[in-house]
């Protein structure tokens, strides 16, 4: 497909020399998301080559209000990779994106496959090994945001970064639609600054058992099912934040402890 071809390469030149795109929205069928879905796996595809490693998925588009700001009514996916990985302690250059946004999430350490033909929420527990608090850092390659479901899924979902808590959390009795979300900007002292988000985990599809869920199903039937290791990120339990130079972050969740993450570098 001309289009796919066209797209892909927007989107790859876009991160090669960090100037955002036009969307590429009108390059595919309209509303066809196997066509954009099939850019994203592409994309993976080429860095794969170049020796990334798929280290587990994401889940986006779980708040009903983006959904209904997009004028779409389900979530998307798109991959992780080891190149994503951003450990806590060190300070990200802002230069590894383009129009970056934080959100806080719960993510999933799976230690089972999940590739049965009906995959519910009390699959998913049973298959994770544990939750950690997670910070994602979502980026778009689309100027200045302008996307709609076809744009954010051929782009992998508007990937980014992202970071993991240090605190491995068994699942239990944790009630996760009742965990409580609290993301601050830090100060420039180094102390806990602002709120600039809030949220639970009722805000991810309900519980982010049923976002992983979801997911687990809709990778399975993609034909890349969720494996035993694999990171998921389930979502975002409150609004998303632009994120500038020398900002730091702290988001807390209860019950699955804290994360950090600082951002060094220039203008974006």
């Amino acid at each position: 497909m001309p289009g796919a071809a066209e797209a892909l390469n927007r989107l790859s030149e876009a991160r090669a020399t960090r100037r955002p795109c036009a969307p590429i929205r009108g390059l595919l069928p309209a509303g066809d998301l196997d066509a954009a879905y099939a850019v994203q796996s592409d994309w993976v595809a080429r860095q794969m080559v170049a020796g990334a490693r798929i280290v587990g998925r994401k889940v986006g588009l779980t708040s009903p209000v983006v959904q209904k700001q997009l004028g779409v009514d389900q979530p998307d996916f798109g991959f992780l990779l080891d190149t994503m990985a951003c450990p806590a302690d060190v300070p990200i250059d802002i230069a590894r994106t383009l129009q970056p946004k934080i959100e806080a999430e719960v993510a999933f350490v799976l230690a089972h496959d999940l590739t049965a033909p009906v995959i519910g929420p009390a699959d998913v527990a049973a298959a994770t090994a544990y939750v950690v608090a997670a910070l994602e850092i979502v980026d778009s390659r689309i100027a200045a945001w302008d996307i709609d479901i076809v744009d954010t899924v051929a782009d992998n979902a508007s990937s980014g970064l992202f970071v993991l808590g240090d605190q491995r959390i068994k699942l239990g009795d944790l009630d996760l639609p009742a965990c409580l979300m609290t993301l601050r900007r830090d100060g420039r002292d180094g102390r806990d600054g602002q709120v600039v988000s809030e949220g639970s985990g009722s805000a991810c599809l309900g519980d982010p058992l049923i976002a992983v869920a979801w997911l687990a199903a809709t990778a399975r039937n993609h034909g890349r099912p969720l494996r035993a290791g694999e990171i998921v990120l389930s979502g975002a339990l409150g609004p998303m934040v632009p994120v500038a130079p020398g900002d730091g972050f702290h988001a807390e969740i209860s019950g699955l402890g804290e994360v950090r993450a600082s951002f060094t570098g220039g203008t974006l």
